[in-house]
């Protein structure tokens, strides 16, 4: 196990699962400039390193994020990594999963955080809103167009018209949510989920992330005609072959990432 650690972000590596917590609890977690700047370098570290299956975002004490730390914002300061966007993550979501452990309140870009992550794991008393329309502001981290697309227009658009938030268990019901779990045990939920993805071969994991959000506004006809690109690499790998006679031998694969 190998964790870092700044005054805003804690990082923890274990087992090929890094832990990436939003550390600010007397703010409620609200994103700084310095936190985005280390998510961001999280993030590049998870794709990077081999040895690194899948991550899991979450924030500290209950909360998992507040949204921009409007103070700072007063300031003039921006909690967006170039290149990364608010976070250090809603533009450039990494190549490996991401998993997003909720406990508390999910609020503006905290939500637009949620929404850039591929799985959703909530404590029964979570909170996912987008208020920007309350303090003047549009929620331009990614919500306006990723909220519609993760849930039902209707509720998307009651959501940033409002702003008011929704519980973990509508967001379950309408697919956003994948496991409501009880209070305080969010990221150990995130991290079983997170151990059943790292037990499988990496890069066909990852080619499927990448197939499958890549191709969602593509036609059936032309998924078919350019997933080759992605899959290809997949079935010719050793992986592949390991895979293959692991189910054989009736023995777990051993995979090697190539």
């Amino acid at each position: 196990m190998t964790t870092t650690a700044t005054s805003e972000v804690l990082v923890e590596a274990d087992s090929g699962i890094l832990t990436i917590t939003i550390n600010r609890p007397k703010q409620r977690n609200a994103m700084t400039l310095a936190a985005a700047t280390v998510i961001a370098e999280a993030l590049t570290r998870l794709d990077d390193d081999p040895k690194l299956s899948v991550a899991v975002l979450t924030g500290s004490s209950g909360t998992f994020c507040a949204g921009m730390d409007l103070k700072r914002f007063q300031l003039g300061e921006r909690p967006v990594v170039e290149g990364r966007g608010f976070g250090g993550l809603v533009e450039a979501p990494p190549a490996k999963p991401l998993i997003a452990a909720v406990e508390g309140w999910a609020l503006g870009g905290g939500f637009e955080m949620v929404l850039a992550c591929d799985l959703v794991v909530a404590g029964a008393g979570a909170r996912f809103g987008l208020p920007e329309v309350k303090r003047g502001l549009a929620a331009r981290a990614g919500g306006i167009f990723r909220a519609p697309r993760a849930l039902p227009r209707a509720v998307a658009l009651e959501m940033l018209l409002t702003g008011e938030p929704i519980t973990a268990q509508h967001a379950q019901t309408h697919g956003l949510v994948n496991r409501v779990v009880e209070d305080g045990t969010a990221v150990d939920a995130a991290h079983t989920l997170a151990m059943a993805i790292s037990a499988n071969a990496p890069l066909a994991v990852r080619a499927s992330k990448a197939l499958a959000l890549d191709a969602r506004t593509w036609t059936d006809a032309e998924a078919f005609e350019r997933q080759s690109t992605y899959t290809d690499p997949v079935f010719a790998s050793a992986d592949a072959t390991e895979g293959a006679a692991a189910f054989t031998e009736r023995r777990a694969p051993r995979w090697q990432g190539r």
